[in-house]
């Protein structure tokens, strides 16, 4: 017997983004208004690509120094 991988959802709603990303949907939306998180817009729905979202957590990382 095969099982067969569930395939990865690639557009979230902003709720759903928000809950990916450890965030409120308002700081999501904010993101979103800002230019600092690219959105998908079809009519009124608005969805996040899982990878402008992978990117955004990559470019945002910090290290902080060791003393």
């Amino acid at each position: 017997m095969t099982t067969q991988a569930k395939p990865h959802k690639r557009l979230y709603s902003i709720p759903e983004a928000a809950e990916y990303l450890g965030r409120s949907t308002w700081s999501v939306r904010r993101l979103i208004w800002a230019g600092e998180l690219p959105s998908v817009r079809a009519g009124r729905r608005v969805h996040l690509d899982v990878c402008d979202m992978e990117a955004f957590i990559e470019n945002n990382k910090v290290r902080e120094n060791a003393a």
